[in-house]
């Protein structure tokens, strides 16, 4: 038996075939169902935002941007709207949710710079995520009653510290340097900015939402021409963006990611300079060189 075509290959133009079937036989009804597989392999976490459209007519664009498993920057989705406002961000979330297959009591992340409208469409549209606020856009106010070298390490060591006793450490030493500067962080919720606060859903301790920052920037070129030529430019840039991200997977040589390799070579003699202590149960208490 002569095989036409290739296996593999084939599978991945079904969703072609599909369309064109559709297309030239309305009544056809055909289904594929797949497995989630590079949407998987994203960390469970958005950066999300919004930034004005520059053009002859008012909008904003809406973004959201994930983390992919080589630890870069994976755009994933994006809309033009009326003024940033609690209801376009909850359309917005709820296409989201849509394509990415949550549904509203999803546990995912979302990491934003509580801009308008936006923590009321999040706790609207999915009531159990967890949303983390930008610790540079709480640093950039903060900085604005409290400024000197002491404060902005003892703000980022609070909100990078990776245990509570570490954590508590530092706002202790916050307190005695400025009580009005201890009250006014004390008054963000724990949960939404402290690393060691997160719930651990999301397997990245994102702090800051650069993510969609990095992105605008590519896109202020296209932020200022009519609607079809923005939304080309866009969708010409993913497709540059998509295909250089798998090629940079496909070369690596082990199963891991260069990324994640590179990461594992940096701290795998790290384990080297703790001390492990058993508790005769379940648990384990590690000691080491760093405060921690």
């Amino acid at each position: 038996m002569k095989v036409k075509g290739d296996f593999s290959k084939q599978y991945s133009l079904l969703g072609d075939y599909v369309l064109e079937l559709q297309r030239t036989n309305e009544d056809t009804t055909m289904k594929i169902d797949l497995e989630r597989d590079y949407n998987l392999r994203l960390k469970d976490l958005l950066g999300l935002d919004g930034y004005f459209m520059k053009g002859q007519y008012p909008g904003q664009l809406l973004l959201a941007v994930a983390i992919d498993v080589n630890h870069g920057i994976y755009h994933g989705s994006y809309a033009i709207v009326e003024p940033e406002n609690t209801s376009s961000w909850s359309w917005f979330l709820t296409c989201l949710g849509d394509d990415l297959d949550l549904n509203p009591m999803s546990n995912f992340t979302f990491i934003s710079n509580r801009q308008k409208g936006i923590l009321s469409a999040i706790a609207q549209v999915f009531p159990k995520a967890e949303h983390r606020f930008c610790v540079r856009h709480i640093y950039e106010n903060f900085k604005a009653q409290w400024k000197g070298n002491q404060f902005t390490k003892l703000v980022w060591k609070c909100a990078a510290a990776t245990n509570v006793p570490y954590f508590d450490k530092q706002m202790g030493k916050l307190k005695n340097l400025d009580k009005d500067a201890y009250e006014y962080l004390q008054k963000i919720p724990s949960q939404h900015w402290l690393k060691s606060h997160f719930s651990g859903r999301a397997h990245c301790d994102v702090l800051l939402n650069n993510l969609c920052e990095v992105f605008n920037r590519q896109l202020v070129d296209g932020r200022d021409v009519p609607i079809i030529t923005c939304l080309e430019f866009i969708r010409e840039y993913l497709v540059k963006i998509i295909v250089n991200v798998k090629n940079v997977i496909s070369k690596s040589p082990s199963p891991l990611t260069p990324a994640t390799t590179k990461l594992f070579e940096a701290i795998k003699y790290k384990p080297t300079f703790y001390t492990v202590l058993w508790n005769g149960g379940t648990k384990y208490q590690a000691s080491g060189p760093y405060e921690d």
